[in-house]
């Protein structure tokens, strides 16, 4: 993912509201399974990581974005934001990458 693909990314998920939150259970199987399919749903999600959690937020991020097979776009606070391109409902469309970059 370019750097132009995450900062777009991240503007569109400055205006939506987190749909799961993680507590003192941290990952959990069930959670792994919703958050995955939320992505097939929407493509751009945000989590909120609750204070309870003792589990390193940024670690949290990698561990779930592996497991969904999912881009961290951002950590910030205690908010995640993932992205991963719908097979069936694709709805967000990315800058095009810039390969062709001038000396």
């Amino acid at each position: 993912m370019t750097t132009k693909q995450r900062a777009y990314l991240k503007g569109l998920a400055m205006t939506m509201e987190p749909i799961y939150q993680i507590g003192k259970s941290a990952l959990t199987p069930e959670i792994t399974v919703g958050v995955a399919e939320a992505l097939e749903a929407r493509e751009l999600i945000k989590i909120n990581v609750l204070k309870n959690c003792l589990v390193d937020i940024n670690d949290l991020a990698q561990t779930l974005a592996d497991r969904t097979r999912s881009e961290v776009v951002q950590v910030i606070g205690r908010k995640i934001v993932l992205y991963k391109e719908s097979k069936d409902k694709k709805k967000i469309v990315l800058p095009k990458a810039n390969n062709n970059k001038k000396a």
